[in-house]
């Protein structure tokens, strides 16, 4: 049963359980990557018999497999990833930023240009875990951002074959290529390339302990986009919230890990208590069941506070994943909302829409990291160079200021590449 505390009752550190006690994967991971980096598609093939009891004679999926897909979703089902790709794209379109040109009247220009990546890779859960939302939920962006090449990677099943409901979202986002491997060495794979998997630039895309950890160690040789802890939610209510509604979007969450934490916080000792019951008479015949009952139990909690002010300022201090705001004047009080990844506002703005279909991004910052990064964007699929050009005249007005500045860091030869120029006039 979710337990209610009063706000004096319980730490801040408390309220989110934040640590991760699975079994330490690292040292089975670096063996994956080094094998990958050395072995290539062989050292694939065996993982894929290993852990996905798959044998994969082409990793690639060809075009005919792509097609087929479209044809083997249900057309309600193709109609609603349609819709939402479109709700997406609008959202993201407007991240999009140019760069820029300062001219000084003295010749000098200044200016930063922004490109997109050349190659990005997803990688996308299969099996049990199939997300085709979280295919346009990345691969979108790219696009967007003018990402050359975008390139899918994930699980097969037991026929080696790829989930239909992923490939027609792969097909519907643009992804450009599609590759049937998953795991530590699909992340591999992606960072080194094999002979059949390019490498690429940047890697984003949730997956499970041994996908983490192996994004965790190719840092640095490819980037990526963040390393993920179990889903979150905080849900801030008044005393005139539904109950029912509340109990549903803190399942929404609980059922997705046994490590999720579902939050509420509320100004209603009442409405804590009511609350209370309803998750409990929502969990029996859950699908997932078991997992939602041990994420609520072990990880559930109410909080009675004394006033939504200071719930928001509880919500600050933990920084969730997700943020509902359900009262009667929510963006009143997003004013005052300075930490969370993804903010729902209203007491019909249940989250699971921003996982699904109304545009944000659901590939957010967990663990309290929404304190300093942000959700995925077109931004992650971009950077930026910059460039100077200085006249004759523009550099004479300031190269004994550069020299004087290079010689107070005892870089004698920086002061004389700018003297150089005039001194021997």
């Amino acid at each position: 049963m979710i337990k209610i505390f009063k706000k004096g009752d319980i730490h801040y550190e408390e309220i989110f359980k934040r640590n991760n006690h699975s079994l330490d994967v690292s040292s089975i991971v670096k063996d994956i990557i080094c094998n990958v980096r050395s072995d290539g598609d062989r050292a694939l093939k065996e993982y894929s018999l290993k852990f996905d009891k798959a044998y994969i004679d082409s990793f690639e999926v060809n075009e005919e497999e792509m097609d087929s897909a479209l044809k083997d979703v249900e057309d309600e089902f193709l109609q609603i990833l349609l819709e939402a790709a479109k709700n997406i794209t609008e959202y993201h379109s407007k991240q999009l930023r140019q760069g820029y040109e300062i001219q000084k009247g003295n010749g000098a220009v200044l200016g930063q240009i922004v490109m997109p990546l050349e190659k990005v890779g997803i990688y996308v859960p299969g099996g049990t875990a199939a997300y085709p939302s979280t295919v346009l939920m990345n691969a979108i962006p790219a696009k967007i951002a003018g990402v050359a090449e975008v390139v899918m990677v994930t699980p097969p099943n037991k026929e080696g074959k790829v989930n239909p409901y992923i490939l027609a979202a792969a097909k519907v986002a643009g992804v450009d290529r599609v590759f049937r491997v998953g795991g530590a060495q699909a992340i591999a794979a992606l960072a080194y390339g094999t002979e059949s998997v390019p490498q690429v630039d940047k890697i984003v895309g949730p997956g499970n302990a041994f996908v983490a950890e192996a994004k965790k160690q190719v840092f640095g040789q490819v980037a990526i986009d963040m390393i993920a802890g179990p889903s979150e939610i905080l849900v801030i209510s008044d005393s005139k919230s539904d109950p029912k509604y509340l109990a549903s979007d803190l399942l929404s969450q609980a059922e997705h890990d046994k490590n999720a934490t579902a939050v509420l916080v509320t100004d209603s000792s009442e409405l804590a208590e009511r609350v209370q019951m309803e998750v409990e008479e929502q969990l029996k015949g859950l699908p997932r069941e078991e997992i939602a009952r041990a994420s609520i139990d072990n990880n559930g909690k109410i909080i009675v506070c004394a006033s939504i002010t200071e719930a928001i300022e509880i919500s600050n201090r933990i920084a969730p994943e997700h943020l509902e705001i359900s009262t009667d004047n929510p963006f009143e009080l997003l004013k005052s909302v300075k930490n969370a990844g993804s903010v729902f506002l209203g007491r019909y703005s249940s989250e699971p829409l921003g996982d699904y279909f109304a545009g944000p991004n659901h590939t957010l910052p967990t663990m309290g990291t929404a304190r300093f990064s942000s959700p995925l964007s077109v931004e992650d699929f971009v950077k930026t160079m910059q460039y100077s050009s200085y006249s004759e005249q523009a550099l004479k007005e300031d190269y004994s200021k550069i020299a004087y500045f290079a010689r107070k860091e005892g870089l004698e030869a920086h002061a004389r590449a700018v003297e150089s120029r005039f001194c021997d006039k």
